[in-house]
């Protein structure tokens, strides 16, 4: 006969929960929200939230654990190893959050840009501008190289955002798909804004105008389609080029880090405040044109664009520098 003790040493191990407590799912999901919206605003990156709120590494650990090993955990049908494997019960209340945040501000982006482009272009800017000064930062010895490569970056991104393909993107599946897999790569970056990628390509429009009559009731094989073909996209962009990517980074950081520095500046010629609409009869806003132009006269106008493309360079700085505090506590 046997004694308690010996029978609890005996005892294995209750296996870990696959369902996280209501109060840490719910803390989870508000984290998830606070990185959908910024992940809407272009210039803002939902990496950055996850850096300040202290989920990034959590949230890069899940994403890297979808690999062989859960596929064959998925395969053998051992579910609940499979869950623990890839943390779902951080997941899928991050994820929820995350979808939340981003339908919430999808109609205020949308209208935005609608009625209030210049001003909204140029608070984009800033915060543009100044998260490229933060992927810069990222670098801690300059060298010719990367000066180099800075300015091939540059160069590239200019001459991407002037292609007439980009003024007139096509409508067509692939290329949303393609969307989706790269503005989700650039999302999990802190510093880099998968939302202005996306305006980038010509999609942030369209995605937000499908994602903000879908919260508001208006479903339709259409948009149902075209957002489970973005969701696509993002999913094999989490699943395979975010790990490219990755390595990039571990093997070439600095390098990498300057070219990306090189795209975000290159790339604010797209979101030059001022702007004249010279389709006004087409009705899509991803199939107007717009072209460039400089005030003639200080007006008020232009004073609100300065003080709004001051106020983002002020967000991000800010974001920032509550990230770095978060990070020096937690050392």
């Amino acid at each position: 006969m046997t004694d308690g003790t010996s029978e609890l040493q005996a005892a294995p191990p209750s296996p870990e929960p696959v369902v996280a407590p209501i109060g840490v799912s719910l803390r989870t999901a508000v984290c998830g929200f606070l990185m959908g919206a910024a992940d809407i605003v272009p210039g803002v990156s939902g990496g950055t939230v996850a850096l300040i709120l202290g989920i990034y590494e959590r949230l890069v650990t899940a994403i890297s654990r979808c690999d062989a090993t859960f596929l064959k955990l998925l395969s053998q049908r051992q579910l609940r190893q499979a869950a623990n494997h890839i943390d779902l019960k951080f997941v899928v209340p991050l994820g929820l959050g995350i979808a939340t945040g981003i339908g919430g501000l999808a109609s205020l982006m949308n209208y935005l840009l609608n009625n209030q482009m210049s001003l909204t272009f140029a608070a984009f800017s800033g915060m543009i501008l100044a998260s490229s000064l933060l992927v810069a930062k990222r670098i801690p010895r300059w060298r010719m190289e990367h000066v180099g490569v800075l300015i091939a970056g540059i160069l590239i991104a200019l001459r991407i955002v002037t292609l007439e393909a980009l003024r007139n993107p096509p409508d067509t599946l692939g290329y949303m798909f393609v969307c989706g897999m790269i503005g989700i790569t650039a999302m999990i970056l802190p510093g880099i804004s998968g939302a202005f990628i996306l305006l980038l390509l010509g999609q942030y429009h369209d995605i937000t105008d499908r994602i903000k009559g879908l919260v508001h009731g208006e479903i339709s094989v259409e948009v149902i389609v075209s957002l489970g073909v973005f969701a696509a996209g993002c999913l094999t962009g989490l699943l395979g080029f975010s790990r490219v990517l990755r390595w990039l980074l571990l093997k070439y950081h600095d390098a990498t880090m300057a070219v990306l520095c090189g795209f975000m500046l290159g790339s604010l010629y797209k979101l030059w405040p001022f702007q004249a609409d010279t389709t006004k009869d087409v009705v899509k806003f991803k199939h107007k044109v717009f072209e460039h132009f400089v005030p003639r006269e200080f007006s008020i106008d232009v004073v609100l664009a300065i003080v709004l493309c001051l106020a983002g360079i002020g967000v991000v700085l800010l974001l920032d520098m509550v990230a770095v505090n978060g990070q020096q506590e937690s050392a």
